[in-house]
């Protein structure tokens, strides 16, 4: 994006969760249907039913019984792909014990021997060789009123039989296998098979370990990185939203529940998003996408393009699926938030619950069509004209000009028999250009919304707290390299509008250009003449009152004119 936000510069990342939060402010500060503390939960509602409620006093997981073995898999680990922790030596100090003993069962591995432990207290622990007769042992004590533990005595020779081969390896447990290969799921979307994690343990370690062991590892690798289990991150989300608002002053965020006390509406809006769409075209894309992780969900999103015709994500929504109660809550979240502009134009697919919402909640905003989605449904009723259907469809929806519209409307209905009436049932001025009341600008599909889904949809499947953590660090990724690119922009369009004016600016060279009075100037291009009137801003190929950017004819008129270019166009493309 090639326009800057003032809030742009606003927009930070969250400081770290805090481990509890003993009273949750209330995050739905700045929304009249905003949730107090003692009506949020970080459990969903149906189809969510298997989930029991969760306080929200306390966002610390209770890690306790998540599947990961005796040791939580949630908490913060340094260990990466094995032997990152070094070698045991005496008087080294470790930050937990959690750490020492991982440092001990990838010694185990990588050195091809086993150990038990002997004793362990809270204040110390000793481990020996499970051979009876060996020497190795290593003992470490907790430091006085701290969590850190030093080794006191470490006796690194082996004397064990050289023939001694334990039946099985016991420190490759689920938790240690997890934190040795929790380095290849940092990509969310990476593909890693239980079977990858049993290859990678043979191949760094020389360790058989069973599938089960393989794929609990994984799990316990995957919700390690991403803040826990999905159970455990519905705890974590109230106090990641708190510090989300602390940090990002201005930003709307609703977190509303049943009266069953389940998780059941999200709504986030960023500050730089609240303030950036005064700059925007008031053209709003709304799509919805289904959620993959264990209690599914809907995503539901609202984008817009910005001058450089790139996606300005506005808000995101989640809820338990497309349905007219969670697009009409969506959509009332987004009218509170970015408020209701006269010339409002929103463009979405044809689903049900959308245009219910829609009619309910902007009755008067004009609701467009994706022309893309009409086209599937037409290709669906007209199988065996989708040819034709393609070749005729889009040139008429896309067109500016009344006259050229009947001659390809026409066109396409000889083309198509039977098309006509299914068209004009839609509703000519929802999925064509020329027809619309308001203007849509360029704006004819919903692709700036799929583009968004498809960007997001290897993070679709992370827990609710990691997901959203996900989306503000695209939102802050985006906004930061538009506006340092905006910052070094040297012209007054936008980087996207100035190439586009200098293309039509190449084609009005050939054009003829006849003064008609002071304002008033008729174009020749070609075979066609058309009338540009300087002081209404319009041209009868209509796409300068359209789209609010010079066409190729009053361009002509500018070549012959002291008119200059920059000056007709809209503030919406301005850098």
């Amino acid at each position: 994006m090639e326009m800057p936000c003032p809030a742009h510069s606003q927009f930070v990342a969250p400081t770290p969760i805090p481990s509890f939060v003993d009273v949750l402010p209330n995050v739905s500060e700045g929304n009249e249907r905003g949730t107090g503390a003692e009506d949020v939960c970080t459990t969903p509602v149906e189809p969510y039913q298997n989930v029991p409620p969760i306080p929200i006093s306390v966002v610390e997981a209770d890690v306790e019984g998540s599947g990961c073995g005796d040791q939580t898999c949630v908490e913060e680990g340094i260990y990466g792909e094995g032997g990152i922790l070094g070698e045991i030596e005496e008087h080294r100090i470790f930050r937990s014990k959690r750490e020492l003993m991982m440092c001990l069962s990838i010694t185990s591995m990588r050195e091809k021997f086993q150990y038990k432990v002997f004793k362990s207290k809270p204040t110390f622990v000793v481990v020996r060789c499970v051979h009876t007769s060996c020497s190795w042992r290593v003992r470490a004590k907790r430091l006085v009123e701290s969590e850190y533990w030093m080794v006191t005595k470490y006796e690194k020779k082996h004397t064990c039989p050289t023939d001694f081969k334990p039946v099985r390896r016991r420190q490759a447990t689920s938790w240690v296998v997890g934190e040795c290969v929790k380095r290849r799921l940092i990509n969310p979307g990476r593909v890693y098979r239980p079977r990858d994690v049993m290859d990678d343990m043979k191949c760094k370690f020389g360790v058989d370990i069973s599938y089960s062991i393989a794929w609990r590892g994984r799990e316990c690798a995957y919700y390690n990185l991403h803040l826990g289990t999905p159970e455990q991150s519905y705890k974590l989300l109230p106090g990641y939203l708190h510090m989300l608002m602390d940090t990002n002053p201005g930003s709307i965020v609703n977190l509303e529940v049943s009266d069953g006390n389940k998780f059941q509406y999200l709504f986030i809006a960023f500050a730089a998003s609240i303030h950036g769409f005064s700059y925007c075209r008031p053209v709003i894309s709304i799509d919805a996408t289904h959620l993959k992780g264990k209690y599914i969900g809907v995503l539901f999103t609202a984008v817009c393009h910005d001058a450089n015709q790139l996606i300005f994500p506005l808000a995101f929504g989640v809820g338990d699926s497309e349905n007219d109660a969670s697009w009409s809550w969506f959509l009332g979240r987004v009218k509170s938030v970015f408020g209701v502009n006269p010339a409002l134009v929103i463009v979405s697919d044809r689903h049900r619950s959308i245009n219910n919402a829609v009619q309910e909640v902007f009755p008067q905003a004009f609701h467009g069509i994706c022309m893309y989605h009409l086209l599937k449904n037409l290709k669906t009723k007209f199988r065996n004209k989708t040819k034709e259907l393609e070749q005729h469809y889009i040139r008429t929806a896309k067109t500016y000009n009344l006259q050229d519209f009947h001659v390809l409307f026409y066109t396409l209905c000889s083309a198509v028999p039977g098309v006509k009436e299914y068209l004009e049932a839609v509703g000519l001025d929802r999925w064509t250009r020329s027809h619309a009341p308001s203007r849509r600008y360029n704006i004819m599909t919903t692709n700036i919304s799929e583009s968004l889904n498809a960007v997001l949809v290897k993070v679709r499947e992370l827990p609710i707290t990691a997901f959203v953590n996900e989306i503000q660090l695209l939102c802050q990724k985006w906004f930061h390299e538009r506006r340092t690119k905006a910052g070094g922009c040297t012209s007054m369009m936008s980087k996207d509008v100035e190439t586009k004016l200098e293309q039509r600016k190449d084609r009005a060279q050939a054009m003829g250009v006849i003064c008609a009075d002071q304002y008033t100037f008729d174009v020749v291009d070609g075979d066609r003449n058309y009338c540009a009137d300087m002081a209404l801003w319009t041209c009868t190929c209509r796409k300068f009152q359209l789209d609010q950017l010079p066409c190729d004819h009053v361009l002509a008129v500018v070549r012959k004119t002291p008119y200059q270019a920059y000056d007709l166009c809209s503030l919406y493309y301005t850098r």
